[in-house]
């Protein structure tokens, strides 16, 4: 299977030395392309401005920019498989980058946002028969909350999964966090490493080939993993 991997934060320079962007580590993108490697599939990972270590095994492209995210979608979206969007799209952008650097002289200074574009609802429409989508969100909690507002985002997303997190999971080694998919909840919540998430996160990819496939990407009642709950 080709395996599409996006990791990392995006950058949107306001001047020539300063930037918005967030505290994305890429550890969680990072990680699923490590697991899909090991799990014997073809994978490229699209990967974002300050990730240094990189897995093996997978073709690597470099982003920096929501813009430079897109170009590298738009160029091997048609040829994968499945995506996991894991990147932390920066969802603005300044409406203008000033030439040069900004001197601080210059006194207090207002910098107009724009909504950037929403890549996987672009890429919707062109999705082939046969791929998967997986999606990321974060979310604030309570988890119902938070698994309402994934879910409304699914379809026009074009996504088969999301996996719901919070807040506290960018920049950590670990994640509170749920996967769902249309037919319901495919992972329940709870503390895992990334790694461990990873690893359901792949798991899901193939699913169609096996057992209980039901031919729409949603799961068969024998292929939901479930966990007990977490104590609160």
């Amino acid at each position: 299977m080709r395996v599409l991997v996006t990791a990392g934060p995006t950058r949107e320079h306001i001047d020539a030395v300063r930037f918005l962007s967030n505290a994305s580590s890429g550890r969680m993108g990072c990680a699923v392309a490590a697991a899909a490697v090991a799990a014997g599939h073809k994978v490229t990972l699209l990967a974002g401005p300050g990730l240094t270590d990189l897995p093996d095994g997978c073709d690597v492209a470099r982003f920096v920019s929501v813009d430079d995210l897109a170009r590298a979608l738009d160029d091997r979206f048609d040829r994968c498989d499945a995506l996991v969007m894991a990147a932390a799209v920066g969802d603005f952008r300044p409406q203008r980058r000033a030439e040069g650097k900004i001197p601080r002289r210059a006194g207090p200074v207002t910098i107009r946002l724009i909504p950037t574009e929403d890549l996987l609802a672009g890429l919707a429409g062109r999705k082939p028969p046969g791929q998967t989508i997986v999606a990321f969100a974060v979310e604030d909690p309570p988890p119902a909350k938070a698994e309402a507002k994934a879910r409304s985002e699914m379809s026009a997303k074009g996504a088969d999964f999301v996996v719901v997190n919070t807040p506290a999971a960018m920049g950590a080694a670990d994640s509170e966090a749920c996967i769902l998919s249309a037919g319901g909840v495919e992972l329940p919540w709870a503390r895992r490493s990334k790694t461990d998430l990873a690893s359901r996160v792949v798991s899901l990819l193939s699913r169609r080939d096996g057992p209980g496939d039901t031919g729409t990407g949603e799961a068969g009642p024998a292929d939901r993993q479930t966990e007990p709950p977490t104590p609160s």
